[in-house]
């Protein structure tokens, strides 16, 4: 297949790209665009060919969800079987924006785009191109991350372009992406709301609007055998090619461990990494030591993270150790449990503490 890449203008708003991406996802076929989250791999929400697609592109169990874009709000009904109140609030409080939430499905969405589900997944993206390539596209678009399967997200095109030259009819350059984390993911089928999969919209927020809502006990667990009931649950994800564990403990200690680690296995012959805060990068004797920022600055820390993994396969680092970050966020439901939880899944839940 030919695959058509096209840089956006200066505002998101090519409107002749947009419109001719929106043409082939109206036509069954698959365009890779960009969000305000990650790079998104997109085709035709109500047509289950498209969504065999989209899973046969990346590589993609077909029991893992997708998410349907929206370009309004008021397509929630078309959707959705039901729209509690709660969907409303939130939807009131943060779309466009980086929040999808779970609802029963309606007809009109086959199971081929819900991974064998009864329920919806739906955001409404603040990206105005996206918005637009979804109104151009009919108004309901299926998009996970546009990688394979496993692979970190995209938050530049290259990577895209990486994985996806040649899967895709059209690929939509938009430079680096605002967030740099998928959207936040709540269950708004059980009582109280459930996070399935911590963002930017933080459980903070969202108990600011709701009242009362709670973690998914899988967050920072390995999920079991049942089917995934969001994006990003059950499989294994965002991992670089090298071996990544993460270590948790007072810095000095880190570093010693990390440091003895490193050189083991240099004598072995592989090339190593290192993840680390502005704050304690110099600790590190590593052939790559990648500095994430600054410990306290998580905004910058989940818009580096994807890319310093990419970067990791870029330089054929076999062996890669991260600290651990976020831990003042744990207990509130800050943006650091998002960080983590993304960081648990890339290590396939490789913890070390010293």
């Amino acid at each position: 297949m030919d695959t058509k890449i096209v840089r956006l203008s200066e505002g998101n708003n090519d409107e002749t790209a947009l419109r001719e991406a929106g043409e082939i996802l109206k036509s069954g076929g698959l365009v890779a665009f960009p969000t305000e989250t990650v790079y998104g791999l997109g085709g035709d929400a109500l047509n289950p060919d498209s969504s065999k697609k989209i899973y046969a592109a990346k590589g993609r169990p077909s029991d893992n969800p997708l998410i349907v874009h929206l370009y309004r709000t008021e397509d929630l009904y078309r959707v959705a079987k039901e729209v509690p109140e709660e969907a409303l609030k939130l939807a009131e409080a943060f779309w466009p924006g980086p929040l999808t939430m779970i609802l029963p499905k309606s007809d009109l969405v086959p199971k081929e785009t819900t991974g064998g589900l009864d329920t919806v997944a739906v955001r409404l993206p603040s990206h105005v191109g996206a918005r637009k390539m979804i109104e151009y596209a009919g108004g309901f678009v299926a998009a996970p991350s546009a990688n394979l399967s496993g692979k970190p997200s995209p938050t530049l095109a290259k990577y895209v372009i990486e994985d996806m030259q040649g899967r895709v009819d059209m690929i939509l350059d938009d430079g680096e992406v605002g967030i740099g984390l998928e959207s936040t993911i709540v269950d708004l089928t059980v009582d109280p709301p459930q996070v399935l999969r911590p963002g930017y919209i933080t459980k903070e927020m969202l108990t600011e609007v709701l009242g009362r809502v709670e973690n998914d006990a899988t967050l920072f667990s390995v999920s079991g055998k049942t089917a995934p009931r969001a994006p990003g649950m059950k499989y294994r994800h965002y991992a670089p090619k090298g071996d990544l564990v993460i270590v948790r403990g007072e810095s000095e200690r880190v570093a010693a461990f990390v440091n003895e680690k490193l050189r083991e296995a240099r004598r072995a012959g592989e090339k190593t990494g290192v993840i680390a805060a502005q704050e304690t990068s110099k600790l590190y004797d590593a052939d790559v030591v990648k500095t994430i920022g600054k410990r306290r600055d998580e905004e910058v820390i989940a818009k580096r993270l994807y890319g310093i993994l990419r970067e990791f396969d870029d330089e054929n680092v076999g062996k890669i150790f991260s600290e651990s970050f976020g831990e003042e966020s744990d207990e509130k439901g800050g943006l650091g449990q998002a960080i983590m939880n993304r960081l648990l899944k890339a290590a396939g839940h490789q913890v070390i503490e010293v």
